[in-house]
C-alpha cells in the first residue's frame, strides 16, 4: 500500500485500488488528490497487469463531498486568475477518467456531491450503495453544476437536470440510479464480497464483459424512486429554460414540490441560478470534454466577482448560512451580465490533452 497525502493507492491482483483518504474533510478533493488520480490512471492505462480500477471513499459518511473549494476561496482572495489552476487539474482528471479505456468502477456509499460525481459519472461504472446523498448544491455558493454536469445533467430524465442543477435537491440511492448518476445498486453490506469478486476475477479482452457478469451476481433493485414519480410535475414546473419564469410557475402552482423548489431557489445566488439555466439550456449536446472547457470558462468568470467568495464565506467561513448576494434578486440580474459569464478566455482558455 502507497500513501501519497490523501490518496491510498494499491494493486490486488488484476486491480488498481484508488482509496480517497480525507474523510475528515469528508474525501473532499485536494489539487494534489487530483494529480495522483491522473498520474494513476495514465500509468495503469499502460500496464498490461492491470485490468480494472476501482475507486472507494474511506470512512462511513461519505464517498466525496465535492472539490476543496474552501482552498479556491483562499487562492482567489489573493488572484482570482491563480486560482483557477484548481480546476485546471480537476477537470484534467475527469477527462482522464471519462476516457480511461479499461473498466473504471466507483464503489459509492453515503455523501457525492459536486466534484465526487465528477470523478464518478464521468467513469463507466457507478456502484451505489444503501446510504446514498447525492446532490449538485453549487447554485448555494455562488458557482455553478461542473465537472462535466453540462453533459450529466442534461442526460438526466425530461427536465430533472434543470431542476437538480438550479434547486440542489438532495437524492437517495434510488433517485441517483433513476437519473444515471449510478449504474448498478449494491447493498452497503456486500461492498467487501464485491471487491473480493472483483479482485479475483477472471479478465479477457478488455475486461468490460467480465465486470458487468460480476455485477450482475450483485445487483438488486433500490426500490421506487420518488423523484421518478415526480417527474411529470417536474417537467411542467421547469419547462421553462428563464428562471424567473420557472419561479411564477411554482409560484402559482401550490404543491409541495412546488413549495419546496421555491425555499430552495430563494436560498440560492441569483446569478448562478440564471448562468447555469443558460449553461444547461444552450448546450444540451455536449461531450465530457465540450463541457469541461465551457465550465472552466465560466469559473474563470465567477472568480472575477462577488458571489463565489460570499457563498462560501456564509457556508464554510462564518457559517452563518446569510449569504448576501449581489445582485440580490433575479430581476437585477442582467442578461448582458449572464452572457458575461459565458466570454471565451482567449489565449486562456482551458486547454485539455
Amino acid at each position: 500500500m502507497a500513501e501519497t497525502e490523501q490518496i491510498l493507492h494499491s494493486v490486488d491482483g488484476p486491480v488498481g485500488r484508488i482509496r480517497l483518504n480525507n474523510p475528515k474533510a469528508l474525501n473532499s478533493l485536494t489539487e494534489a488528490m487530483c494529480k495522483k488520480i491522473h498520474e494513476l490512471l495514465t500509468d495503469w492505462a499502460d500496464d498490461e497487469a492491470i485490468h480494472a480500477v476501482i475507486v472507494t471513499g474511506e470512512g462511513d459518511r461519505a464517498f466525496c463531498a465535492g472539490g476543496d473549494v474552501r482552498q479556491v476561496c483562499n487562492a482567489g482572495y489573493e488572484d482570482p486568475v491563480a486560482a483557477r489552476h484548481f480546476f485546471q487539474v480537476e477537470y484534467a482528471m475527469d477527462l482522464a477518467i471519462a476516457q480511461f479505456p479499461k473498466p473504471y468502477i466507483c464503489m459509492i456509499d453515503g455523501i457525492v456531491m459536486g466534484g465526487g460525481l465528477g470523478i464518478s459519472v464521468n467513469g463507466r461504472y457507478r456502484v451505489l450503495g444503501t446510504n446514498i446523498m447525492a446532490a449538485m448544491p453549487e447554485t448555494g455558493i455562488g458557482l455553478l453544476p461542473d465537472v462535466g454536469a453540462t453533459r450529466f445533467l442534461n442526460a438526466c430524465p425530461g427536465r430533472i437536470g434543470m431542476y437538480l442543477g438550479l434547486t440542489g435537491a438532495r437524492m437517495d440511492t434510488a433517485d441517483a440510479l433513476f437519473v444515471g448518476f449510478g449504474t448498478h445498486h449494491v447493498p452497503s453490506g456486500k461492498f467487501d464480497e464485491l471487491l473480493n469478486a472483483f479482485t479475483n476475477a477472471t479478465y479477457d479482452g478488455e475486461g468490460f464483459s467480465t465486470v458487468d457478469d460480476v455485477l450482475s451476481k450483485f445487483a438488486v433493485s433500490p426500490g421506487e424512486s420518488k423523484l421518478a414519480a415526480r417527474q411529470a410535475a417536474i417537467d411542467g414546473l421547469f419547462a421553462s429554460d428563464d428562471v424567473e419564469a420557472i419561479m411564477t410557475e411554482l409560484e402559482n402552482d401550490g404543491s409541495d414540490l412546488a413549495a419546496e423548489a421555491i425555499l430552495s431557489l430563494q436560498g440560492m445566488s441569483p446569478t448562478s441560478l440564471k448562468i447555469t439555466a443558460k449553461q444547461l439550456a444552450d448546450h444540451p449536446n455536449f461531450s465530457v470534454r465540450d463541457s469541461l472547457i465551457l465550465e472552466y470558462r465560466m469559473v474563470a468568470n465567477v472568480l472575477q466577482r462577488h458571489d463565489f467568495y460570499e457563498g462560501i464565506r456564509a457556508a464554510l467561513i462564518d457559517k452563518d448560512r446569510q449569504p448576501k448576494w449581489n445582485p440580490a434578486t433575479l430581476p437585477e440580474v442582467s442578461a448582458d451580465e449572464v452572457s458575461a459569464h459565458f466570454e471565451t478566455l482567449g489565449a486562456q482558455e482551458l486547454a485539455l490533452v
